[in-house]
């Protein structure tokens, strides 16, 4: 029954419009609104259509730059500051663009890309069908599966990669990454790690231990452990656990986000709306874009 089910491609929205807002020079719509972020985004999904046909996907959004982890940690990703504001009116653009191309766009107030995510995988994997998470946010490595059920694929490097791909990067399983980022922390979300840790020192401590709060204190219990200083390492794990495990709990996807439902029928993928693609892509200026189009509904 397994191997009849879809295979189903979770894109990690947010992020390819970040990237797409950074690599393109300006552009403007006939009324001056700023649209490069969300013509490069466009190109990005039109061009994953073409190239693996899927028969089943979604993109998920952030839907703010906050989320329930501001209130836990108020200094989450509070060095990105707020959206430039030639980026601000072009999140519509591309929800909207993600539509007329006839794929679901989802965003939950409170939650980020990355939970919208984890809950579909982890519900879709359940029910017996293969999941792709398209995206280079190293949280989500979190949810590839041992059995291939849930891989990650890399749109810009176009290198899929499965558990083995993740304990080669970050030299520890899939399940045990948000203890990785407990210690190591993340410079990209301002999450604090365990000071003079690295990742060497993190993967070393967890490939001996499992979790954060199962690192002894007594650095005679390290003496197994094939790693460079490990007294000072069993030293300062101790010293800030408290700290990595209230990382751990930021860097640890919610996998069921309310109202999130995982309907197979909603992420089929019929085609893109002609109607709706014609009149968004006239209102950007996006001339010869929709010849790119694979197909229609």
């Amino acid at each position: 029954m397994a191997s009849q089910a879809p295979v189903v491609h979770l894109i990690d929205g947010s992020v390819y419009v970040f990237r797409a807002y950074y690599s393109l020079p300006p552009m403007q719509a006939p009324d001056g609104t700023p649209t490069h972020a969300a013509y490069g985004f466009t190109n990005s999904l039109i061009k994953y259509l073409t190239d693996f046909e899927p028969s089943h996907l979604a993109v998920a959004f952030d839907a703010s730059m906050e989320s329930f982890r501001n209130e836990v940690f108020p200094e989450y990703k509070a060095q990105r500051g707020e959206v430039p504001e030639d980026l601000e009116p072009q999140w519509g653009f591309c929800t909207d663009a993600t539509e007329a191309l006839g794929i679901p766009a989802l965003e939950v107030d409170g939650f980020e890309a990355d939970d919208i995510i984890g809950t579909l995988a982890t519900r879709l994997a359940d029910r017996g069908c293969r999941v792709v998470v398209v995206s280079t946010d190293k949280d989500l490595s979190q949810l590839v599966r041992e059995d291939g059920s849930v891989t990650m694929f890399d749109l810009a490097k176009e290198v899929a990669v499965d558990a083995d791909g993740v304990r080669q990067k970050f030299g520890v399983d899939p399940k045990q990454i948000p203890d990785y980022l407990g210690i190591v922390g993340d410079v990209v979300d301002n999450l604090p790690g365990v000071p003079g840790v690295g990742p060497k020192g993190a993967a070393a401590a967890l490939g001996a231990f499992g979790r954060i709060e199962d690192v002894p204190a007594d650095p005679e219990a390290w003496s197994h452990v094939d790693v460079r200083g490990a007294k000072r390492l069993a030293t300062l794990l101790h010293e800030h656990r408290e700290q990595a495990l209230r990382t751990r709990e930021l860097a640890t996807l919610v996998c069921d986000v309310p109202g999130m439902r995982a309907d197979l029928r909603a992420l089929a993928w019929q085609g893109a709306d002609a109607g709706r693609v014609e009149t968004l892509f006239a209102e950007l200026g996006w001339n010869r874009i929709a010849e790119r189009i694979p197909r229609f509904g």
